[in-house]
């Protein structure tokens, strides 16, 4: 199968559960100390965002650099990201995590935050780093919510990439099915787990702006907030220029930009993501997964993309080994694609 690996990573089987393998590393990975060089970059509409160092390279160095892009409310807490950078430290790479606007702690100065295809804070911080360390191989990792927006960044800048090699994980590629999927059954608990800081964010922001004439909402409707598609329809996508959540996810789901990418660019996916349906995967993956009952018609998916699909790992997890001994399917399989590209 042209582009499409269907990568052997078996976990235990007490592990094989989905929202075990999306949970595990939340509650049970120990956090890990590393020695990080914070660096604020300035944007040009006078925000910031914080970019968390691990390793920076010095002027005329040529160390690769890896830069991390975290998924929803996510930041350098999250233990992924912080097994990621330990991984790449132990490998050879420099590595930098690019929080999105308020993410770091910090709030960000302006009523806007960051949605799941704001590709021009990563841009500008690529177009920084090209020029700051001409020498040095820039790639990038983007997990969920950062995966779907450097998908949609690779397809829009097709040949004027300014990286050798990408990384998307998790990623929810529609959109639209991910906020649906997340509203039933037990995923309704993540929905609960991502809402609450992202309404705390936004009532944090009537403290700090007009947000009533903005949004066109009082203080007490946004705490009435239920779901993560009413958030979406009641701010992300108005002040971000919207109509509304679906106007907002169907531009910004990175499903249609994969066509365009020239990137070599790897996609790592769990059918069992508790998160989105495997309908977020293009028609040519899905016909190529035995079991999966789908056109397989040519979607004009370029050779540089393969797609790792796995049968389990759920969101963000890939947990192997053991639970009291575990592993890393995601690390292991991110520093095997990059120096795969060469240094």
């Amino acid at each position: 199968m042209d582009g499409i690996r269907l990568d052997t990573f078996k976990p235990h089987f007490l592990l094989r559960n989905k929202h075990v393998q999306t949970m595990y590393a939340t509650f049970f990975r120990k956090p890990i100390s590393l020695d990080i060089e914070r660096e604020m970059f300035e944007l040009s509409d006078g925000d910031f965002v914080e970019c968390f160092w691990l390793d920076k390279p010095k002027q005329g160095d040529k160390t690769p650099i890896v830069v991390l892009f975290h998924g929803l409310e996510g930041s350098y807490e999250s233990p992924y990201i912080q097994g990621m950078m330990q991984a790449l430290q132990a490998n050879g790479y420099a590595c930098v995590l690019m929080h999105f606007r308020g993410c770091s702690g910090k709030n960000n100065r302006l009523p806007r935050s960051y949605h799941s295809g704001d590709t021009a804070d990563a841009n500008a911080w690529f177009a920084h780093l090209e020029e700051s360390f001409p020498e040095s191989s820039l790639y990038a990792v983007g997990y969920s919510l950062g995966g779907n927006m450097l998908l949609k960044l690779l397809g829009e800048s097709g040949e004027k990439s300014l990286l050798k090699g990408a990384v998307a994980i998790s990623a929810p590629m529609l959109l639209s099915n991910s906020a649906e999927t997340i509203t039933k059954g037990t995923a309704r608990v993540y929905q609960q787990y991502l809402l609450k800081p992202l309404k705390q964010k936004l009532l944090e922001k009537y403290q700090q702006h007009d947000m009533e004439s903005l949004l066109g909402k009082s203080l007490s409707q946004v705490k009435n907030i239920k779901t993560v598609r009413e958030f979406d329809d009641v701010y992300t996508s108005k002040i971000n220029g919207f109509k509304d959540a679906e106007d907002y996810y169907e531009q910004n789901s990175a499903q249609q930009f994969l066509p365009t990418i020239r990137t070599k660019t790897l996609i790592i996916h769990a059918l069992d993501d508790p998160f989105m349906t495997p309908v977020v995967l293009p028609n040519r993956v899905l016909g190529s997964i035995e079991g999966i009952q789908q056109n397989a018609k040519n979607d004009g998916m370029p050779s540089c993309v393969e797609f790792s699909i796995q049968q389990y790992g759920g969101h963000v997890g890939f947990v192997g080994g053991t639970p009291l001994k575990p592993t890393y399917f995601i690390e292991e399989r991110v520093i095997r694609f990059l120096d795969e590209q060469g240094k």
